[in-house]
């Protein structure tokens, strides 16, 4: 089964939670055991797995912001993107997550985060479920 929604950013980076989004489709889905797969097709996008505490998802856009400045990116002479290419690919696009009793299997805090690079934009986030 796979399912597909958008996402709105605001900011050229950003944190947007889709943890809900994500788990009212394995909620519908009725797979009781399975794995779920959360992917963003975009280059300039990524999927992470963090808290959704304002404070720490400040310090994710600092440390991410840091890794990129200060460098000279060739590829910026064509969309001055460089940057969020980059990050997106060292975070990664996608991320697995098991379903186990109809539900899916995070830590206490964890959440799932799309992570805009290169905002503002409207981004696709695709589901992708598999049952065992």
């Amino acid at each position: 089964m796979t399912r597909e929604f958008r996402v709105s950013t605001q900011e050229r980076y950003q944190l947007v939670d889709v943890t809900a989004e994500v788990e009212e489709i394995v909620g519908e889905s009725g797979i009781e055991s399975g794995l779920c797969l959360v992917f963003v097709p975009h280059s300039t996008a990524a999927i992470i797995l963090t808290e959704n505490e304002e404070g720490l998802k400040k310090d994710w856009l600092a440390v991410l912001k840091k890794l990129v400045s200060g460098l000279d990116f060739l590829h910026d002479r064509i969309d001055d993107n460089a940057d969020s290419h980059i990050l997106s690919g060292l975070l990664g696009q996608g991320k697995v997550l098991p379903i186990e009793d109809g539900e899916l299997i995070r830590g206490t805090w964890q959440k799932i985060f799309l992570v805009e690079l290169d905002g503002p934009k409207n981004r696709r986030v695709t589901v992708k479920l598999l049952s065992c």
